[in-house]
């Protein structure tokens, strides 16, 4: 059985619950690394990926954004030009409620009797405007980190916008 798809789970529905104390285990987070590139070197330009809408971001989306920006850099700017950051963590707890499919499913399935339902990952809640990525670099690399966040962009599931923070007058 798959993992179900992100857009299920995209929507801010009910209440925050991240109580993991009370729920029978929690599938570990997938984001393995938030800082990373050159993390002691300054760096003229700041660009943040910021989101429009107000969502849920899973965990594996993040790490998918993360990686795909992460490796397109590594290859581009080099690892010593670059300082790459996630700044949301998956807080939110995401639960699934399972359904038996197929012949007999109706004796097996017990509906919505008892339906808390199992925790199948986790999610970062997100407002508009909230800033989901940061990257730091130079003039040379400008345009090679602007194609990384476009790249980041396209595996999360909400509209995002790339926006100059710091450093805009060296690049115009």
């Amino acid at each position: 059985m798959g993992r179900k798809p992100g857009k299920m789970y995209r929507y801010v529905r009910g209440q925050s619950y991240q109580q993991r104390k009370y729920m029978g285990g929690v599938p570990q987070s997938r984001i393995t690394q938030f800082d990373q590139g050159n993390l002691k070197a300054k760096f003229p330009i700041t660009m943040v990926l910021i989101v429009e809408e107000k969502c849920q971001i899973r965990h594996i989306a993040l790490e998918a954004a993360r990686i795909a920006a992460n490796r397109y850099l590594q290859r581009a700017a080099g690892t010593i030009n670059y300082h790459l950051k996630v700044r949301v963590y998956p807080h939110e707890v995401l639960r699934e409620n399972k359904q038996a499919t197929g012949a007999g499913a109706d004796r097996i399935s017990q509906g919505m009797r008892r339906s808390f339902g199992k925790a199948i990952g986790t999610a970062a809640r997100v407002l508009p405007g909230q800033k989901i990525m940061t990257l730091k670099t130079n003039k040379q690399n400008f345009k090679a980190c602007k194609e990384a966040f476009r790249r980041a962009r396209m595996k999360l599931p909400s509209p995002m916008r790339i926006v100059i923070e710091e450093g805009g007058h060296l690049v115009n």
